[in-house]
């Protein structure tokens, strides 16, 4: 379990030791500090009114109409004027705004993650600083506040807010790894202003919102019957802090992930009961995500079980819901991106642990270009294991900054060696689906005659297997088989409120034992009870079929 105090001497917030913004000014040449005429004489008039409208909807706090300019208003403004270029700069606008303070803040937030989304060349290193300075301002408000700030945002906004916080830190961390790229100038800016999105300084702020928040003690109660809000604390109470604390536990889920720390990772989700709806789940993305980090966690940690188990009930809840990721935005790209992702990781999981999945699932595996990876991968392709995992995992990075010696695949690192761990799992399983294929044939076979199918000169050339090459094979067997038994057999969560408990059971359809050398074996699969299945399509349809009589009549 992580503890706050691991971070508390980081100073996350405060700006020491990092390029303040009168510094930046005077390095890009456009200090304001005579600044008098308005500036914002170029600006569309319907940008100014959308501007002025925000503005007076935070302040006085109508979350419904914040949440309709935020994700209806906004877009539409970017694609009608902004598209590929940035919006007006914080100095542009802000006497428009009579220079509110929080929400030239929350406007900086949005323009420099308009500037990582739709720019195409992407943010320069000093828009790179100067958002990290953002955030520094935004989080200092919140959290070093005696009191509850008056802030009300919606949902959405809060969620992408944490989001996009961790996704730049990713980014500048990819930027920084690649030193190949990076002129001479830009290493020195680099190397001065090493505290800029270093890791410990993200992970005191999402720990520290969420010890501001006393979310984990809310989710506590609340997994165990309770009152979430008598142990809410001052703060715990408001909505902006309550969300920002709980997804805050999803930034940390992402972000120990792509340090390649899964333990940890479902470990900060303790007391969200991953396997159901949860109150919190009222974003799709935050949902979303939230599937995607723990399914991807859990296949890593080969409890493939509870891997295929979250990727389903993920997968068949975009299908019921996707009309709602039908709109263009970049949320909504992402969303479709980590569904095909999602799809590729069960196709990895069901290749190593079969088992069955809804019929809605199969169908989406047989109908598009799924079932061809995964019938190679069933052969022991393991260039199609390793071109899926490549496709389909998080963009892992390295915490650390690298070294000063310029390598130039120092930015592939962290993924190569996740690779290199999943690819050793999957060689020792390599023959298992060939083992499982014989088995399912016979209830018992002999040693030697297994092995001598199994046996490539067997194979090759049809000749008979000599002694020595025979007893050789027989122990290759036995030790494949043991292995079989071992890979098959995997933690699987049961009930709790962590994702880590479970209980020990074995996935496979079959089961054996050895005896005197000759495999018994014993098919596990419990027949399908198809009258259960009918009589409920029928008593669905005679539903259907009154509710129809009842609007004729």
């Amino acid at each position: 379990m992580y503890g706050n105090d691991d971070y508390v001497d980081q100073a996350p917030y405060d700006m020491n030791g990092y390029m303040s913004p009168a510094d930046h000014e005077a390095l890009e040449g456009h200090d304001d500090a005579g600044y008098e005429q308005p500036m914002y004489t170029n600006i569309p008039d319907g940008v100014k009114k959308f501007l002025v409208y925000l503005r007076d909807c935070i302040n006085e706090g109508v979350v419904y109409e914040i949440s309709n300019l935020y994700e209806t208003t906004f877009p539409r403004l970017t694609e009608q004027y902004f598209e590929n270029v940035p919006w007006p700069e914080v100095s542009e606008i802000k006497n428009l705004v009579n220079c509110d303070p929080v929400f030239l803040i929350l406007y900086r937030e949005l323009y420099y993650r308009h500037i990582y989304a739709h720019i195409p060349h992407g943010p320069t290193l000093m828009q790179r600083f100067d958002s990290y300075a953002t955030y520094c301002e935004l989080f200092n408000y919140i959290i070093n506040a005696s009191e509850p700030v008056p802030l009300d945002l919606p949902d959405i906004w809060l969620w992408e807010l944490i989001d996009e916080f961790v996704y730049q830190y990713q980014s500048f961390s990819q930027y920084r790894a690649n030193l190949m790229k990076r002129t001479p100038e830009e290493l020195e800016l680099l190397n001065q202003n090493n505290q800029v999105w270093n890791v410990l300084c993200v992970l005191n702020v999402l720990c520290s919102l969420v010890e501001k928040s006393n979310i984990k003690r809310q989710l506590e109660v609340h997994a165990s019957g309770g009152d979430a809000e008598s142990v809410a604390g001052e703060f715990g109470r408001y909505p902006l802090y309550k969300k920002l604390g709980y997804f805050s536990l999803v930034g940390l889920l992402r972000l120990h992930s792509l340090c390649g720390d899964y333990y940890l990772a479902i470990r900060v989700l303790d007391n969200i009961e991953l396997h159901r709806k949860s109150q919190f789940s009222y974003v799709p993305a935050c949902q979303i995500t939230v599937s995607y980090y723990v399914g991807f966690a859990y296949m890593m940690m080969r409890r493939y079980s509870d891997a295929i188990r979250t990727f389903t009930s993920i997968l068949l809840y975009i299908q019921r819901t996707k009309q709602l990721f039908q709109t263009r935005s970049y949320q909504n790209d992402q969303i479709n991106k980590q569904t095909d992702r999602m799809y590729h990781l069960l196709a990895i999981c069901l290749v190593l642990h079969p088992q069955y999945v809804d019929e809605a699932i199969q169908q989406v595996l047989r109908e598009k270009n799924y079932h061809e990876k995964m019938y190679k991968m069933q052969c022991g392709d393991l260039a199609e294991f390793e071109a899926c995992f490549a496709f389909a995992c998080p963009k892992f990075l390295a915490p650390a900054p690298p070294v000063d010696a310029p390598v130039e695949d120092y930015v592939k690192e962290p993924i190569n060696h996740q690779i290199r761990v999943f690819m050793d799992e999957v060689k020792q399983q390599k023959m298992i689906p060939t083992i499982r294929s014989y088995l399912k044939l016979y209830t018992t076979l002999p040693l030697a005659k297994l092995a001598m199918f199994l046996s490539s000169e067997s194979h090759r050339h049809g000749e008979a297997v000599k002694s020595r090459d025979l007893n050789e094979a027989i122990e290759g067997l036995i030790t494949q088989l043991l292995c079989f038994k071992h890979k098959m057999k995997n933690i699987v969560w049961t009930k709790g409120t962590s994702g880590l408990d479970g209980i020990f059971q074995s996935g496979s359809e079959l089961d054996f034992y050895m005896d005197n050398d000759m495999i018994h074996i014993a098919d596990t699969t419990v027949s399908h009870r198809y009258a259960d299945f009918f009589i409920r399509k029928i008593l669905k349809f005679q539903e259907l079929n009154r509710k129809l009589h009842m609007i004729k009549f």
